[in-house]
Order: C-alpha cells, then structure tokens, then sequence
C-alpha cells in the first residue's frame, strides 16, 4: 500500500517538467476523487451484495410459501 507521500511522488513523475502548480493541483484533487470514489464502490459494492442476498432469500421463501412449497 503507498503512502500519500508516494503518490504524490509518482505523480510529480509523472508530470511534464514545465506543469504549473495548478496542474499540480488538479491532478491532486482527481487522485483524491478517484480514491474516494473505489472507496465509496466498494462500500456500496458490499452493502448492495447483502441486500440482494436478503431480497432473494426473501424474494424465495415468498414464493415457495405462495406456490404452497413449504
């Protein structure tokens, strides 16, 4: 896992040698942005698996009971 410290270290490289402080900056916000989002996905990724788990056991068992399965 790379520190703040690397990624910004990568970034810089990765930037021409004449970018502006401003360059600078907006690649800094859409790195946090981009960060932020995967962290934002994956936590909406785990809570909507456990909802579609629980609508589809209960989605099932409603089923099973109206078609007198169970």
């Amino acid at each position: 896992m790379n520190t703040a410290k690397m990624e910004v270290e990568q970034l810089l490289k990765k930037l021409p040698d004449n970018c502006s402080i401003e360059d600078i900056q907006y690649h800094l916000y859409v790195l946090e942005k981009i960060r932020k989002g995967l962290a934002s996905a994956d936590t909406e990724k785990n809570f909507l698996k456990k909802k579609l788990r629980n609508n589809w056991a209960n989605g099932l068992s409603s089923k099973m009971v109206s078609r007198g399965a169970l």
